[in-house]
C-alpha cells in the first residue's frame, strides 16, 4: 500500500451520514407518522422492509460503480438523487391510499443510495492501513447510525412542527448534500482492476471476488453475515410499537432519534477500538450475545415510557458495537482491489437477516405482542451464533487468501 495516503476516519462519518438519514428518516419519522395515521404495524413493516430491499441485492450493481465512473463522481450523482428521494418521502400523506407511491419511492431512493455507499466504502478501504480497520468502521458506522438517528429524531421533529411533513424532507435532503463536501479530504485511488475494456475490468472484478470467498477467512465472514446475530432490526420498528409502551411522540423523536443516534454512534466507536485490540469476528459475536440480552431483558420489564427510554437507548449503543464489527471484519476479510463490490456482497449478505428479522418482528408482534417480538429476535440471534459456532469448529483451516487483483496499489 505504499504510496496511498491515509484519510482520517472521520471523514468517512461525514460522508456516510446521507445514507444513514435516508434510513432513519423512513423507519422513524414515515413509520410513526403511518402507525398515527391508521396504518398497522405489519404494513408499516413490510414498507420498512422493502426499504432493505434494494440494500440486499445491491452486490449486482456493484461492479458498475467499480468500473465505471470514479468513485467521487458516484458519490455525488448518487447524493443528489438520495436527496431528492428524502424530499419525495415526505411529500405523500401518511395514510393507506399512498402505500403505493410510497413503496415506489422508498424503493427507487434507496437504490440511489447503495451508490453513494458503494463511492464511500471502496474509498475507505483504500484509505485505512491495516491496523486501523476497526477504527475506520467505527467512524464509519458512527456516521451511518447517527445520520439514522438524525433522520429520524430531527425528521420526525420537524415534521410535527413545520406546516407540511414534505419541508421536513427538503431540510434533510439538503443537509444531505453539504455532506459532499467531505470528498476534498479523500484522495481517488487507482485501481489495477480497471482495464481499458470493460469485459475485462468486469473479470477481474470477479477474480477478485472468488479469491476473497475461497479464502476460509472471506468464506467465515460470509457466512456471518447471512446470520440473524446483531441484527437490530427491532430498532427500525420502536416507532411503530411505542404505544405499547406509552411513549408519546416527543420521546420517540427525541428517544430513538436524536439520542439513538448518539448511543449508536458512541457504540460504533467503542465497538471499532475494540476490534482492533482482539479477534474481530468473535468481537463481532459478542456484540450479537449482548443485542439478545438487551431484548430479552427488556420483554421482562415494565412497559412503561421510561423503561421504553432505558432499553432503547442501550439498545441503539449496542447495535452501534455490532455495526462497527461488521464493517471491521469485513474490511480484514476483502482486501483491496474491486473494494466496492466485495464490501456490497458483504453488505448485501448482512442485510438478508435485517430484512427477515424485521419481516419476523412484525409478525411476531401481531401474533403474541412486544414481548414475543423481543423474544422471537433473541432466540434467532442465539440461533445464529450455535451456527457460526459449529461451521467454524467444522471447518479445516485453509491457507491465505491470495493476494487480491490490485492490493498492491
Amino acid at each position: 500500500m505504499s504510496g496511498v495516503r491515509h484519510t482520517h476516519p472521520i471523514v468517512f462519518m461525514f460522508l456516510i451520514l446521507p445514507f444513514g438519514v435516508m434510513g432513519g428518516y423512513l423507519s422513524v419519522t414515515i413509520a410513526y407518522l403511518l402507525t398515527q395515521g391508521g396504518i398497522s404495524v405489519a404494513q408499516t413493516a413490510a414498507l420498512v422492509a422493502l426499504g432493505l430491499v434494494p440494500h440486499t441485492w445491491k452486490f449486482a450493481w456493484a461492479p458498475i460503480a467499480d468500473t465505471t465512473l470514479s468513485r467521487k463522481k458516484w458519490y455525488v450523482l448518487a447524493s443528489v438523487l438520495s436527496a431528492i428521494g428524502i424530499w419525495a418521502t415526505g411529500v405523500f400523506p401518511a395514510r393507506a391510499s399512498s402505500m403505493a407511491i410510497l413503496s415506489f419511492v422508498v424503493f427507487t431512493s434507496n437504490v440511489a443510495v447503495t451508490f453513494l455507499g458503494m463511492a464511500v466504502e471502496s474509498l475507505m478501504a483504500y484509505g485505512t492501513p491495516e491496523n486501523q480497520k476497526g477504527r475506520a468502521g467505527g467512524w464509519f458506522q458512527a456516521g451511518n447510525l447517527g445520520g439514522a438517528g438524525l433522520g429520524g429524531g430531527a425528521g420526525l421533529l420537524l415534521a410535527r412542527q413545520l406546516p407540511a411533513p414534505w419541508m421536513a424532507g427538503a431540510i434533510l435532503g439538503i443537509a444531505c448534500l453539504a455532506c459532499m463536501f467531505g470528498l476534498r479530504y479523500v484522495p481517488e485511488p487507482h485501481s489495477a482492476h480497471r482495464a481499458e475494456k470493460l469485459t475485462r475490468s468486469l473479470a477481474n472484478v470477479g477474480i477478485d471476488l472468488w479469491s476473497v470467498a475461497k479464502a476460509r477467512a472471506g468464506f467465515l465472514a460470509l457466512f456471518l453475515c447471512v446470520l440473524p446475530i446483531g441484527s437490530g432490526a427491532a430498532g427500525g420498528l420502536w416507532s411503530a410499537v411505542a404505544n405499547d409502551w406509552h411513549a408519546s411522540a416527543n420521546t420517540v423523536a427525541i428517544v430513538t432519534g436524536v439520542m439513538g443516534g448518539i448511543f449508536s454512534a458512541v457504540g460504533c466507536l467503542i465497538g471499532g477500538w475494540i476490534c482492533d485490540r482482539m479477534n474481530r469476528k468473535a468481537a463481532y459475536a459478542v456484540y450479537g450475545v449482548l443485542q439478545a440480552i438487551c431484548a430479552v431483558t427488556m420483554a421482562a420489564a415494565p412497559r412503561t415510557e421510561s423503561m421504553y427510554i432505558v432499553f432503547t437507548s442501550l439498545y441503539a449503543l449496542i447495535t452501534g458495537l455490532t455495526y462497527a464489527g461488521f464493517t471491521a471484519f469485513v474490511l480484514e476479510a476483502m482486501g483491496l482491489g474491486a473494494a466496492a463490490t466485495k464490501y456490497n456482497v458483504f453488505a448485501s449478505l448482512s442485510n438478508t437477516p435485517i430484512y427477515y428479522m424485521t419481516r419476523i418482528d412484525g409478525w411476531a408482534h401481531v401474533r403474541w405482542g412486544p414481548a414475543g417480538m423481543l423474544h422471537a429476535e433473541a432466540a434467532f440471534g442465539l440461533l445464529g451464533l450455535l451456527a457460526f459456532i459449529g461451521v467454524v469448529k467444522a471447518l479445516p483451516k485453509r491457507a491465505a487468501a491470495p493476494m487480491a487483483v490490485g492490493a498492491t496499489d
